[in-house]
């Protein structure tokens, strides 16, 4: 299967559990790998047989400016929910990284969902 990489997708967006991160958006940064066959849009070299990466990242960043999740789990469920949504990707993976979540060191969720 091929695969469509969305690398270091910053995003501000309110996060987490303690009362100081209920008051102010932080940065998350995703990584995503879209798994989809990507030979008819490469053979015929069009855009509209393929998994259009720029729409996949403008609803990405929709969701995070729009939502305020607890965790950083349901955040990257919600995001692979949304990239299944595109026609033709079969499989996510979404690697979110929550660099300041703790005080000497990030934290991350990474996980898989299919169709």
């Amino acid at each position: 299967m091929d695969k469509i990489h969305l690398r270091d997708l910053t995003v501000r967006t309110v996060i987490g559990t303690l009362p100081h991160e209920r008051t102010a958006p932080q940065s998350v940064v995703f990584n995503i790998t879209l798994e989809c066959d990507t030979r008819a849009a490469a053979a015929a070299d069009d855009l509209f047989q393929a998994v259009n990466y720029l729409d996949v990242h403008d609803r990405i960043v929709e969701l995070c400016e729009q939502s305020s999740f607890l965790l950083i789990e349901t955040l990257a469920a919600k995001t692979a929910e949304l990239c299944l949504s595109f026609e033709g990707v079969s499989r996510v993976t979404v690697v979110l990284d929550k660099p300041r979540a703790l005080s000497r060191a990030g934290a991350a969720v990474e996980i898989t969902r299919e169709n």
